[in-house]
This record gives structure tokens, sequence and C-alpha cells, in this order.
């Protein structure tokens, strides 16, 4: 009997190329679907895969392939009718894909988050805006790398842009107007998880300015050719300080119920500490996560080995 492959669909072009890496030192039988081109037939069972393991991302229309988030809801439910054994499901990459339903997981759990407003008009940020008090974020719904996050510092600066029509609610039109928590330490806390346990964390030191804090190298990096085309000596600079932390228990125990609600095998939290008053902040969950640049460097292992060890431990079971 043949074995089916693991499918591993994707739409970065490059994100991936350490996962793709490890399973070809393995030889593991997979394929790569490309989930900005793809098709399938409704009135079918696709049954073509040992295991399903979905990488698409929320930031696709940042490239051009904003067509295959939506698809991709449709797809993965399609999936999940023929039994197909998937890895981030629909659930998960509904969480993915909204940040109010992000907001609205975490409230179920009980757990902080920034105070917030959801809009689906420009007509509706200034008055939202004004139950704050300033400094705050507007954030597009469907999001990624930090894409269409605007800081304003005061109602003038809100009251131009929405003026001079420079504010972009995103793809679905809807945003959040929300609070601006300043960060104790300077730095933000992203917590990775695997197969709904925690793996690692990492401090991520921000200005505050930049909101695309994805710590891998090549999210830094605007042209995807210039990454690619830069020699080892000049290749562009992450930009960002990160070290490996370790939470306290409580926090890694709301972290694994966090993706455990949202069905996130494969995903990470991020939070901070509010420097107005020491608490705990939840803001955002990722179920597209790219692992640290550097691992083994910074954690001491590479957690590109772990994911493929899951990834077959799966597949056997499937």
């Amino acid at each position: 009997m043949t074995l089916k492959p693991i499918a591993i669909y994707y739409e970065h072009p490059e994100w991936f190329r350490p996962l793709f890496k490890e399973l070809d030192a393995r030889g593991v039988n997979y394929v790569k679907l490309d989930a900005s081109r793809q098709s399938y037939d409704p009135a079918a069972a696709n049954r073509d895969f040992s295991l399903f393991f979905n990488r698409m991302s929320a930031s696709a229309y940042l490239r051009g392939n904003g067509q295959g988030i939506f698809f991709t809801h449709n797809y993965l439910a399609h999936l999940e009718a023929s039994s197909v054994r998937i890895i981030n499901g629909s659930r998960a990459f509904a969480v993915e894909t909204s940040k109010v339903l992000q907001l609205q997981l975490l409230n179920s759990l009980g757990l902080p988050f920034p105070k917030t407003r959801v809009v689906n008009c420009t007509d509706e940020i200034l008055a939202a805006a004004l139950q704050f008090g300033f400094p705050l974020l507007v954030k597009p719904n469907i999001g990624g790398r930090g894409a269409g996050i605007v800081r304003f510092d005061s109602t003038e600066e809100l009251r131009a842009a929405i003026d001079e029509s420079k504010l972009e609610l995103g793809i679905d039109q809807i945003a959040l107007i929300q609070d601006l928590i300043p960060a104790r330490g300077g730095h933000i806390t992203r917590v990775e998880t695997l197969g709904g346990k925690f793996l690692y964390a990492i401090d991520i030191f921000t200005t505050g300015e930049n909101f695309n804090l994805c710590p891998a190298e090549i999210c830094q990096v605007e042209s995807v050719a210039a990454f690619l085309e830069a020699k080892p000596s000049d290749t562009p600079e992450v930009g960002l300080k990160v070290e490996r932390y370790t939470p306290p228990q409580q926090i890694i125990d709301a972290v694994e119920r966090i993706v455990a609600a949202a069905q996130i095998e494969v995903g990470s939290v991020e939070y901070v500490v509010d420097d107005r008053d020491g608490g705990i902040v939840y803001y955002d969950i990722n179920a597209l996560s790219n692992f640290v640049a550097n691992a083994p460097q910074i954690l001491g292992f590479d957690p590109h080995v772990r994911l493929v060890d899951y990834l077959e431990h799966e597949k056997e079971r499937a």
C-alpha cells in the first residue's frame, strides 16, 4: 500500500524553508500545497493526505493573495467533512484571521486583554477613541506582521488621518480601536506552543513604534527577493532584540488554555506586562507562528526538529 504524504499548505514563498529542510533531511513523504493557487471539488471526499498541516497566513493579502484567506476557510471545512486529519484546522484559522474572535476567546476564559472598541466604518473611529484617551492603536481585524496598525497620540492626529482617508480598515472593513499598553521593561513576551503544550518563550524588545514583532529573519524584510539575494555578509538585520525567557507557571497554564480553546496545535500567544500597574495583558493569538531566528543559539535547541517529530507522530496516529 502506498503511504499518503503529509500536506504542507502554505502561502508565503520562503517562511518555511527550515521546515522543508528538516523534512527533506529525514526523507519524510510530503507535498507542498500553494494556498494562493488551489481548487477542489466540493462533491468529492478528499483523502489524498495522511495529514494536512495548515500554514496559511492572515497577512497573505499583503502579497496579493487575499483570496487565499477566504478560500482556506472553505477548504478546511471541506477537508474536515472528509475526515482529513488537520493540524490547525478551521477553528484555529478562524481565530488566526480575526482579532475580534481572539478577544472574544480571551474574554470567555476570563483573561485580561486591552480595552477595545470594534468598528466597521471610519465614522465610528473618532467617537470610539474619545472613550479611551491617548495614545491608542487602530488595528485591522485581519492582520499579520503588524500590518495596518497605526498609533495615534492625539485627537488632532486621528482626526487628520480620518479626514485625509489615510486609515485602512483592512480587507473585511473591520477595525479595532485599542488602548496602547506601555510595556514594562520595553518588551513583549511571545510564548510558543507545540501540540498544545509550552515549547519556549522569548522576550521581544520594542520601541512601541514598530508593530511587526515576528522574530524570524524573513518576517522583518519587506522584499523577499532582497533577503534571498543577500550574501551572508550583508543579510538584512532582524532589527529586534530577542532573549529567551521562562514565564511563571500560571502564564504557561493560561497560554495552554488559550490554544486549547482555539484548537491551535502549533502556534503562539503574546502578552505584555502593563507598566502602569504590573498587570498581565494578553493581546495576540497566532495560529501561524514563525520560530525565532538563530534558535539553537537563543534557545539551545532547534524547534523545527521537534515540530517534525510532532508531524511524524501525528501522521502515525492518523
